[in-house]
């Protein structure tokens, strides 16, 4: 039985397309991003059936896949050799230039988190600051563009306070090469409203960091879902 193709495009191959629509002159003088995905599969099988061009052959391929990519990654060698065109060889082929697509994913550094907004600071340390029966103070580590270097436990007190010492949280900053942090404590009895000893702390920690050129941009103290930033209220 002939398929749709049979009919429309016996005999046609890549040699009888114009030069500037083959795809590996095209790739050369036009740019990869400029093919089709059935292209730059055709560029894989490197040919076709005497009734099929490779390009026609790669559309088939994506046909049987809903022209998605990802489905595509998952057909086993079986499943790509039943498509009219591809045997041990190109199935072989497109199996390997997925598997090197696969392991660049892979190998991509995942974006940091970016702190923009005094809700970041919440959302990052709620699971860390919430339904505690002690304090604890963390410090947020910022790259230069306000991108998370990462997060320390500076100190764990009672649940009348805890002890902030700011050469230890400067330490743990400038040995992650941190450019600004962020202060977070908790208030185990729910209220956020910040003590005398947290404004003290906070003054503090300010001036240690406008010397080190490490500015701090908020302290959020932690209450019932809910929270206080000197920053928002414009205290800092």
């Amino acid at each position: 039985m002939e398929t749709i193709y049979d009919n429309q495009t016996a005999g046609l191959s890549i040699k009888n397309l114009a030069e500037e629509d083959r795809p590996r002159e095209k790739l050369l003088t036009k740019g990869r991003q400029s093919l089709s995905n059935a292209e730059l599969i055709a560029i894989l099988l490197g040919s076709g059936t005497p009734k099929l061009s490779a390009i026609q052959v790669g559309q088939l391929l994506l046909n049987e896949v809903d022209n998605n990519l990802d489905n595509l990654a998952k057909l086993s060698i079986k499943q790509l050799k039943q498509i009219k065109g591809i045997g041990d060889a190109k199935a072989v082929g497109i199996t390997a230039a997925l598997e090197l697509g696969r392991r660049r994913k892979e190998t991509e550094k995942p974006i940091k988190p970016k702190i923009g907004c005094s809700k970041d600071i919440y959302n990052l340390l709620s699971p860390h600051l919430l339904d505690l029966n002690h304090e604890e103070l963390w410090v947020i580590l910022l790259s230069r563009s306000n991108n998370i270097i990462g997060t320390e436990k500076v100190s764990m007190g009672g649940r009348a306070g805890t002890v902030a010492d700011p050469k230890i949280i400067f330490q743990r900053a400038l040995e992650k090469g941190a450019c600004s942090i962020i202060l977070s404590h908790n208030h185990p009895s729910g209220q956020v409203k910040p003590s005398q000893a947290d404004i003290s702390l906070t003054k503090k920690i300010k001036e240690a960091g406008k010397f080190l050129e490490m500015p701090l941009l908020d302290h959020l103290i932690f209450g019932n879902e809910q929270y206080f930033s000197f920053a928002d209220e414009g205290i800092l």
